[in-house]
């Protein structure tokens, strides 16, 4: 199952140095791989790992051509981390070629349902009236489409895969194991101590090209569509509320957390367990740290942090004390300031 190195460079590019019938069994993190291994460094700050890797050949950028070809082959490419990227599909291309297209005699299909050409149903899978199901789509054992949902052209939808009524997933999509696409947004009205529900009418709209984790749920909207743009990329375990929009090409770490009708912008990123507050904006690329609580909406792009350190007990119990305080101290201050003020002479 090896490729060599000159057939890696004629199918994407970059300028090879050294033998080109050299033999890659499989590409490796640069720290463990073998002389039948392929493997990158990304930057120039990484030079010092060229000498200790036991890769047969490397991805480099030019800066690194030098060092990279004194100990062996390589592949000199403007964006490794890039090159590594599109290796890494043209690999899984080659040597995992995707199945023939068919529909499985235990799916159930509503006969008012389209089924594109070339597209595939797996066991057990529920396909409700009215739905369309793009040319090449893969619909995995046990998923869930329902009544007037749509899948596009090339999209994936793995095992356990549920799309609502009427929500539309976009083409050349991918959809994790259990994914949820329109469950109810969560919507109720108090009365009298109890809790109404308020039917939640909208749905989902997820743009082209877009990849969302595992167990994800994407809420449907309650009037009107959430929306997902193109190219957005959501980990694992991430809840985006009902109504929420997202812009295109943004992506989000796992177990973050969007409330109901907060708009994020396109480009932006959102660290792991980050969580934005409802009714929120967040303007173009605007990026949030690892842990963060949004509590306001951010107009401007830039690098946000909103987390409480981590600490040895006793020190963050004495830390978060001092905060409860800052209120009060800060009321002393203002106090004495003006006692200040009051005592100097007048001009």
């Amino acid at each position: 199952m090896s490729r060599s190195l000159g057939a890696i460079v004629d199918a994407l590019g970059g300028e090879l140095v050294g033998d080109a019938g050299l033999s890659i069994r499989r590409l490796a993190p640069l720290a463990s791989a073998l002389p039948d291994e392929l493997s990158f460094v990304a930057q120039a700050r990484y030079a010092s790992q060229i000498q200790t890797t036991a890769a047969g050949a490397l991805i480099v950028p030019a800066a690194l051509k030098e060092a990279a070809g004194l100990r062996g082959a390589c592949i000199v490419a403007d964006d490794p981390y890039l090159y590594f990227a599109r290796l890494t599909q043209w690999w899984r291309a080659v040597h995992e070629p995707a199945e023939e297209p068919r529909v499985d005699p235990s799916a159930s299909i509503h006969p008012s349902a389209h089924i594109g050409d070339r597209a595939s149903i797996g066991p057990f899978a529920v396909v409700g009236a009215g739905v369309r199901v793009g040319a090449d789509a893969r619909i995995g054992p046990h998923c869930v489409l329902g009544r007037e949902a749509s899948v596009g052209e090339g999209t994936l939808l793995y095992a356990r895969v549920s799309v609502g009524d009427r929500c539309v997933v976009g083409r050349r999509c991918i959809l994790h194991p259990g994914v949820v696409i329109g469950a109810d947004g969560f919507g109720f009205a108090p009365h009298q101590g109890e809790w109404v529900k308020i039917e939640q009418l909208g749905a989902v709209r997820i743009g082209d090209d877009v990849e969302i984790g595992a167990n994800t749920c994407i809420d449907r909207g309650a009037l009107d569509d959430t929306v997902i743009g193109n190219g957005v990329k959501l980990d694992n375990l991430i809840q985006i509320g009902h109504n929420v929009r997202i812009g295109d090409h943004t992506a989000m770490a796992g177990c973050v957390g969007v409330a109901g009708t907060a708009t994020i912008g396109a480009h932006c990123s959102v660290g792991g367990g980050a969580i934005v507050l409802g009714h929120l904006t967040l303007a173009d690329r605007v990026n949030i740290s690892a842990a963060t609580v949004v509590t306001r909406s951010i107009h401007q792009p830039g690098l946000y942090t909103g987390m409480f350190p981590i600490d040895d007990n006793a020190a963050w119990e004495k830390n978060a004390a001092s905060l409860k305080q800052l209120g009060r101290l800060r009321e002393r201050l203002r106090a004495l300031e003006q006692r200040i003020d009051n005592d100097l002479p007048k001009s």
